[in-house]
C-alpha cells in the first residue's frame, strides 16, 4: 500500500482513509474490500443499481459475483418512482435475470412487501426516509455504486445508492421532492433542497446500519448518465478505477475529485457543475454523514 495524498477540501478537521486500484476486475473488486478490514457479518445485503433496460454501463454481474459470494449476500433494489421495467417487482426481478444478477446469487426487490420509515436525524427537509420493507431483515450492507454522471444529481456514488437506491418508490418521490411530496420527482422542487435531500436519506441509512456496511465505487463507463437511464450518453472518458472507504462522503469526494484531474473529463465535470452536484457532499458533511477531508492510498 502506498500514500497518495491528503485533500483538504472543507475546514473539517477529520481526515478518512480511501483506498484506490486501478485494477477494474473481479481480483481488484476482492482486493479493495479485503483493505477495508471490515467482514461483512450476518445476514448481508449487497446494494447495487440494477440497470434500465437498454442501458450497458451498469456493473457487470461476472465481475462482482466473487465478492458477493465472499459476503454471502443477496443483492438487492427497490422499484423506481418512474414507470418501465423497474417499476413493478415481477418485471424488475426479470431484469435482475435478464442483466444475470440472478445468476450470481439471491435477489430481493426489498419494497416488493411494502415499505418501512426510518428517521432522519438532523434533516432539513426530511424527517423519515421510507425504504423497502425487507431492508430491516438484514445486518450488513455492501453499498456497491457505480460512479457515473446523473441527469438530476449531477453525479451519483455511494451516497445515491444508499439514499434514492435503497429509497422504496414511495420514498424516492419523498427525496426528489425535498419532504413533500410521495408521488412523482418533485419537478418544482429546488436543486438545492433535492441534493440535501439525498444526503439526508443516506445519512438515515447510515445511521440505521451503523458500522455494520463498506462502502465502494466503481469508477468505469463514466458516461454523464445514470444506470437509470435506457439510452445513456456513450462514455467521453477512460476508465479510473474501484475506490472504496469507510467514509461515504469522503469516498465518493475522492471520485469527484479524480474526475476533475482526468484529462478526458470535461464532459462529466459540466454535468455536475451544471447540477450544483458537490453540495450533496457539502450537506453531507455538515449533517454528520462524513468528512470531504480524505487521506488516498493506492493499493496497486
Amino acid at each position: 500500500m502506498e500514500f497518495l495524498s491528503k485533500n483538504k477540501i472543507s475546514g473539517n478537521e477529520n481526515y478518512s482513509a480511501v483506498y484506490m486500484t486501478q485494477d477494474i476486475s473481479s481480483k481488484g473488486l476482492m482486493s479493495i474490500y479485503k483493505v477495508l478490514n471490515r467482514t461483512a457479518d450476518g445476514k448481508t445485503a449487497v446494494k447495487i443499481s440494477s440497470g434500465e433496460p437498454g442501458g450497458h454501463n451498469f456493473l457487470s454481474a461476472a465481475m462482482i459475483a466473487p465478492l458477493v459470494k465472499e459476503v454471502n449476500g443477496t443483492i438487492v433494489e427497490c422499484n423506481t418512482a418512474y414507470e418501465g421495467k423497474r417499476f413493478d417487482t415481477e418485471s424488475h426481478l426479470n431484469v435482475m435475470k435478464e442483466h444475470g444478477f440472478a445468476d450470481i446469487a439471491p435477489i430481493d426487490i426489498m419494497d416488493g412487501e411494502g415499505t418501512v420509515s426510518i428517521p432522519v436525524s438532523k434533516g432539513k427537509h426530511l424527517k423519515e426516509d421510507i425504504v423497502g420493507k425487507s431492508f430491516t431483515d438484514y445486518k450488513f450492507l455492501v453499498n456497491l455504486a457505480h460512479f457515473k454522471g446523473h441527469a438530476m444529481g449531477g453525479f451519483g456514488g455511494v451516497i445515491k445508492n444508499m439514499s434514492i437506491g435503497i429509497a422504496s418508490s414511495v420514498g424516492k418521490s419523498l427525496i426528489h421532492s425535498a419532504g413533500k411530496e410521495t408521488t412523482g420527482f418533485g419537478i418544482n422542487t429546488p436543486q438545492n433542497d433535492f441534493l440535501e435531500s439525498m444526503a439526508e436519506a443516506a445519512k438515515a441509512v447510515a445511521d440505521y446500519v451503523g458500522d455494520n456496511v463498506i462502502y465502494i465505487n466503481v469508477m468505469n463507463n463514466l458516461s454523464v448518465d445514470c444506470d437509470c437511464d435506457s439510452h445513456p450518453a456513450d462514455p467521453e472518458m477512460k476508465d479510473i478505477g474501484i475506490l472504496a472507504s469507510l467514509d461515504p462522503v469522503a469516498l465518493d469526494q475522492a471520485c469527484v475529485d479524480l474526475i476533475y484531474s482526468a484529462p478526458d473529463g470535461k464532459a462529466l465535470i459540466e454535468r455536475m457543475e451544471s447540477r450544483n452536484a458537490v453540495h450533496t457532499l457539502e450537506h453531507a458533511e455538515e449533517i454528520g454523514l462524513g468528512t470531504r477531508n480524505y487521506d488516498l492510498y493506492t493499493i496497486d
